[in-house]
């Protein structure tokens, strides 16, 4: 520190240089307190929609430990460059769905155009360290719900998978069937499951500085699985506010939140999450569940009854890129 009036008596000096030390010593500050409103791009008006606050609870909840996990290395997940500078929703266009110019606030998307008769099921795949230490001691059975898998296959549904990278790492052989599937497309729901705004239900929050190499670092665990990849990615408990978007900027990504939560996370019976999607469901919708099964052991059971009823309704599942090809393009705000 330079002390610019040589006048200045020799205890204040001391004073500001302790003062300076302190500083230094200090950890760094978290990120804003507030989730700040956002301005979504909706699917088929075209009108600005504000929103802000997270809408479910993550799987891990609180029980997640406040440690951090090691730093990331340097962001390589970065968007092919000859995928265009589009928002790369469509299919069939040569781009990768989801991608969005790089260096602009990403588009944030809750659903699809309103009409048709299509809906995306979106199946998160959680994976906090507290979820792995339970998975490694034994506590819990398992976090992949196989079943849902099984009948997603045997009925040929589409779905979405957005797969965290310390889940895929936890369940690789699980992560080599999804992406073998041509209906089933893979997305990015962070490395672990931490949280990019303070007050995310209880989840640990990443520092800011971290948050772009978590999500590269995601899309490059997910890279060398193949199939059906995408640049849509989810943020956790959907807690999200303009600093966070300004973070994921150069990865060149589109942010999806879902018009119709499930609520499957710890529900104790499936016919409240049942009610809970077809309550809400329109075309164009975008459904959030979980593969989580410990955490959401009551999603398997309440699928069957969900793509029941969404037959009833004329409705049917396809992949997200597909629900949202025909979302026009615009930033956040």
């Amino acid at each position: 520190m330079q002390v610019k009036n040589s006048r200045v008596p020799l205890v204040a000096t001391l004073a500001a240089l302790t003062g300076v030390a302190a500083l230094l010593a200090a950890p760094t500050p978290v990120r804003e307190t507030g989730h700040a409103a956002i301005v979504r791009a909706p699917a088929a008006s075209g009108a600005a929609i504000a929103s802000g606050s997270p809408r479910t609870a993550p799987a891990g909840g609180s029980a997640e430990p406040s440690g951090q996990p090691a730093p990331s290395p340097a962001p390589t997940g970065r968007p092919d460059p000859g995928s265009g500078t589009g928002t790369g929703q469509g299919t069939g266009t040569g781009t990768v769905p989801g991608a969005s110019r790089a260096g602009r606030l990403p588009p944030v998307v809750d659903h699809g155009p309103r009409t048709g008769d299509k809906v995306a099921l979106t199946f998160d795949a959680d994976m906090t360290d507290s979820m792995r230490y339970q998975l490694r001691s034994g506590a819990v059975r398992s976090y992949a719900n196989l079943a849902i898998v099984d009948l997603l296959e045997r009925e040929r549904v589409p779905a979405t998978f957005f797969l965290t990278g310390k889940w895929v790492e936890e369940y690789p052989d699980v992560t080599r069937r999804l992406a073998a599937n041509p209906r089933f497309e893979l997305a990015n729901h962070t490395y672990g499951h931490l949280a990019f705004t303070a007050d995310c239900y209880h989840l640990p929050t990443i520092p800011r500085q971290r948050m772009t190499a978590d999500v590269a670092r995601t899309f490059d665990v997910i890279a060398p699985y193949g199939g059906r990849q995408t640049r849509y990615f989810r943020f956790p408990g959907l807690c999200h506010d303009r600093a966070a978007l300004t973070e994921l900027a150069p990865l060149g990504v589109t942010v999806v939140d879902g018009d119709v939560v499930s609520g499957d996370p710890f529900a104790r019976s499936w016919r409240p999450i049942v009610d809970a999607v077809l309550s809400r469901v329109r075309p164009g919708s975008v459904v959030v569940l979980h593969v989580t099964e410990a955490n959401a052991p009551m999603t398997d059971e309440a699928l069957p009854h969900i793509l029941a009823g969404l037959a009833d309704r004329g409705l049917t599942p396809a992949p997200l890129s597909e629900v949202l090809a025909a979302t026009p393009p615009g930033p956040a705000g």
